[in-house]
């Protein structure tokens, strides 16, 4: 048998992330760096470790012409890594305040996630 190669030691399992599709989010490093302004998250990749947030990470993407749509220049939103994203404590509606992410059981033994500034369950 030949020697393994990298694709095939690759993970068994996708990683757990901390945030979901749907969270407000804001960017805590690279170009779209800005802790005032909590953003929404369209779609989360987690076999990448990535997400699609609004607004976050637009390129401009040269389009051809097809049957159902026009051609020409396309702005079109990138995935961001997980990383340079942090979650927005939703009971504080009035004010971003970014927060740490945990897990715990609750009573039923499901696990739900909290934030960690003020150990509030995020739904």
């Amino acid at each position: 048998m030949a020697n393994k190669t990298y694709k095939d030691k690759q993970r068994r399992h996708t990683p757990k992330l901390k945030i979901k599709k749907g969270d407000r989010v804001v960017v805590i490093s690279g170009a779209y760096k800005d802790r005032t302004v909590a953003r929404e998250v369209l779609e989360v990749y987690p076999n990448e470790n990535r997400a699609l947030v609004e607004g976050v990470n637009v390129r401009k993407k040269h389009q051809k012409p097809t049957e159902g749509a026009a051609g020409g220049v396309v702005d079109k939103t990138v995935p961001i890594h997980i990383s340079n994203l942090m979650l927005v404590d939703p009971s504080v509606s009035d004010e971003v305040m970014p927060t740490r992410v945990g897990r715990k059981q609750d009573d039923n033994g499901k696990m739900q996630r909290y934030g960690k500034r003020n150990n509030n369950i995020i739904a």
